[in-house]
C-alpha cells in the first residue's frame, strides 16, 4: 500500500497540504453536492421563468397564479433531477415520505417567491405602480429576490429533511442524561 500524504498508516484517509487543500478535504463533498443542486435548480428554473413568462404574458393568467403553476412544474422536475443525481448517492428511505417532504418543503419555497411577487405588486404596487406592477418587476420580485431566498431554504431543507444521509435522523435527538451534569 502506498504511505499517505501526511505519513500516518495505511488505510487512513489522505490529507491534501495546505489551506485550499484542507478545505477541500473537508468541505468538498458539499461543494459537489451544491453544483449539483445549482444545476438541477437552474434547469427548473428555465422552465419556471418560461412558463410563468408564458402564462403571464401570452395566456394573460394573473401573475401569482402563473407563478403556482410554474413552480409546480419545475419543482416536479427539480424533484426528480434532485433524487436521481443529487443526491443518488444518499440512502433512499421511503420514496412516498421524500415525494412528500420535498412538495411541504417546495411549498414553503413557493411561499417565499410568490410572497416577495405579491409584496412588489401589491404592496409596493400600491404606492407606486408605474414601478412595482409591471412584467420587469414582477420577474425581479419572483425570480431574483424570491427564487433566491427560496433556493437557499430549499437546500437547507433538502440536504436536512428529505434526502438525509443513511443513518442521519432527521430531527435531532435530546439527550436527558442525569449523569452528565447537565
Amino acid at each position: 500500500m502506498a504511505a499517505t500524504m501526511t505519513g500516518d498508516k495505511p488505510g487512513t484517509p489522505q490529507t491534501r497540504p495546505g489551506l485550499i487543500g484542507s478545505l477541500l478535504d473537508r468541505f468538498g463533498h458539499l461543494v459537489r453536492e451544491l453544483s449539483k443542486f445549482a444545476t438541477v435548480g437552474g434547469l427548473a428554473f428555465l422552465v419556471d421563468f418560461a412558463l410563468f413568462n408564458y402564462l403571464a404574458s401570452v395566456r394573460h393568467m394573473p401573475p401569482v397564479a402563473a407563478k403556482t403553476i410554474s413552480t409546480v412544474i419545475a419543482a416536479t422536475l427539480a424533484f426528480l433531477g434532485n433524487r436521481f443525481w443529487t443526491w443518488r448517492h444518499r440512502q433512499r428511505s421511503n420514496p412516498a415520505r421524500e415525494y412528500a417532504l420535498f412538495f411541504f418543503f417546495n411549498g414553503v419555497g413557493l411561499g417565499i417567491a410568490v410572497g416577495c411577487l405579491a409584496i412588489s405588486r401589491y404592496g409596493l404596487g400600491s404606492v407606486w405602480p408605474g414601478v412595482f406592477q409591471t412584467p420587469l418587476a414582477d420577474n425581479i420580485a419572483s425570480f431574483i429576490v424570491g427564487t433566491g431566498l427560496g433556493t437557499l431554504f430549499r437546500f437547507w431543507s433538502y440536504r436536512r429533511f428529505v434526502f438525509v444521509e443513511a443513518g442521519t435522523p432527521p430531527v435531532p435527538e435530546t439527550s436527558h442524561d442525569r449523569d452528565s451534569g447537565a
